[in-house]
């Protein structure tokens, strides 16, 4: 597989290992929002051409995690309060629609196992410290989630919003990991697995609006 960028092809491992880099930056904290992104300072970093470093920059500001400021470069993505809790408000929506579509579920068939699977690779990634896989396996329970109404339409308008959103999930697990107790996040969505396990749309919703995703952020909601 490649990647094309100005009429040329780029080798996507490189391009792979560009935006992994970048991401796993930014949803840390070593990029600072509003802090402008070097493209010559990553390229030095990475031991790569300018072409692949781009092309990672570009994607990344389609999710909506840095931005290009003409003339001057790409910077991390800066969310007001008010981005960032509407954000929130739509996943929830969706989220919310997912689940009274779907339920009640078959559950001869698991439906709930890529759910399942997703939690567990948060636990596998979170025992290691590895954070950036963690936010990965975060990201995924969530759209496993809105999955299980097997509505397409659906999925691919959640997908935008998810990717939005990577930057203020990674922080509140991470303010919550500092905060309380460490593990803290993965017992939430334990308990929002419980809760669909029970194949129950009124304890799933319930569930949903106990989680917490904006407990540990600090925004102003009034």
């Amino acid at each position: 597989m490649v990647s094309r960028m100005d009429g040329a092809v780029l080798p996507l491992s490189l391009v792979e290992m560009a935006t992994r880099h970048v991401r796993a930056e930014v949803l840390s904290g070593g990029f600072e929002p509003g802090g402008r992104i070097g493209e010559e300072a990553l390229c030095a970093r990475l031991g790569t051409s300018r072409a692949p470093v781009r092309e990672a920059l570009r994607l990344l500001a389609q999710e909506g995690l840095i931005e290009h400021l003409p003339r001057r470069g790409f910077r991390v993505a800066v969310w007001s309060d008010t981005d960032i809790l509407q954000l929130f408000e739509l996943r929830r929506v969706l989220e919310r629609h997912a689940i009274e579509s779907a339920f009640p579920l078959v559950m001869e068939c698991d439906p709930l196992r890529a759910v399942r699977t997703a939690l567990e690779e948060m636990r596998v990634a979170d025992a290691a410290d590895d954070l950036f896989e963690r936010d990965n396996a975060h990201r995924r329970f969530h759209a496993e989630i809105v999955a299980l109404a097997g509505n397409r339409q659906l999925d691919v308008a959640y997908e935008p919003i998810l990717l939005k959103l990577q930057l203020p999930m990674a922080r509140n697990l991470r303010a919550e990991a500092q905060i309380a107790q460490r593990h803290n996040g993965i017992r939430r969505h334990a308990e929002l697995l419980e809760a669909l396990e029970r194949n129950d749309a009124e304890l799933a919703q319930d569930a949903l609006r106990r989680h917490g995703e904006l407990t540990y952020l600090d925004l102003d909601t009034r």
